[in-house]
């Protein structure tokens, strides 16, 4: 496997630590009700569709090794309010392999690039277990770490779950 590509059946799992931010743009009425009441903290919950975006690379790389400690890759996804509906936000997102074999360990790190108001980048990590072997991945969580702009005091998680093409990103956030 390529240092830098790892099967798209992976990326997408992966992907939805890319995605799992970038939600708070997409529940606009919400979080814009939460801001005018100026409560020291606001829970918001939201759900938004990411969908990852080429490369411009090699999407497999080399499909003939197993991942080793160290390899990494990377992607990026548009995040929809609903799956093909109106863009909300952007992401990037780097994991590296960190335990190697059947399964694996990839720890995964995402900044991601809001729209619109509320404004401002988020960011959220992982370290999610790979078994090749398994066709469905299933749901995980992603820490919300932290953000600047209208998210700098962002805490929470995101549930994402494979939904065809997309990810499913349920969004817990309190600021």
């Amino acid at each position: 496997m390529s240092r830098s590509h790892m099967p798209r059946s992976f990326r997408r799992r992966a992907g939805a630590v890319g995605a799992c931010v970038t939600a708070a743009v997409a529940f606009g009425v919400p979080f814009a009700a939460a801001s005018a009441a100026a409560a020291p903290a606001a829970d918001l919950t939201f759900t938004l569709y990411a969908k990852e975006v080429p490369s411009g690379g090699d999407s497999q790389g080399d499909m003939s090794q197993a991942p080793e400690a160290g390899d990494s890759f990377y992607f990026a996804d548009d995040l929809y309010r609903t799956k093909g509906g109106e863009k909300v936000g952007r992401d990037g997102v780097s994991c590296t392999v960190v335990r190697a074999g059947t399964p694996s360990d990839v720890h995964c790190v995402g900044t991601f690039v809001l729209n619109g108001g509320p404004g401002g980048q988020l960011t959220a990590q992982a370290m999610m277990t790979f078994d090749p072997s398994n066709e469905q991945p299933a749901a995980f969580d992603i820490a919300v770490t932290g953000g600047t702009g209208d998210f700098k005091d962002a805490r929470g998680y995101v549930r994402s779950t494979p939904d065809g093409d997309y990810e499913r990103l349920e969004f817990h956030i309190t600021r």
